[in-house]
């Protein structure tokens, strides 16, 4: 099975790369009242007892390169739409 998301436009811009053990996102957020949430979702993978779940680097304009673990997909993408950056997703 794979999860599949739907995103605002207007909110968030994504796009990611499979690589052989992680998937990388490059993430801009448009919204300036989301930025708060991705700045939640940077503090709580930071915070966790794993250290190389997600991996964020910050740039200029509410940019961020994020590394995720395959194994950890499910918990950063359900982490962006608690926060609505995200605004469905399915298993498909």
């Amino acid at each position: 099975m794979e999860l599949t998301y739907q995103i605002n436009k207007d909110v968030i811009e994504i796009s990611e790369t499979v690589m052989e053990t992680d998937v990388e996102f490059e993430i801009r957020v448009l919204a300036e009242d989301k930025w708060a949430g991705m700045k939640k979702i940077q503090k709580f993978f930071e915070e966790d007892r794993v250290y190389t779940d997600v991996l964020f680097y910050a740039y200029e304009n509410h940019r961020f390169r994020v590394i995720v673990r395959k194994d950890y997909y499910v918990d950063f993408i359900l982490a962006l739409m608690k926060y609505r950056l995200v605004e469905s997703a399915v298993w498909s």
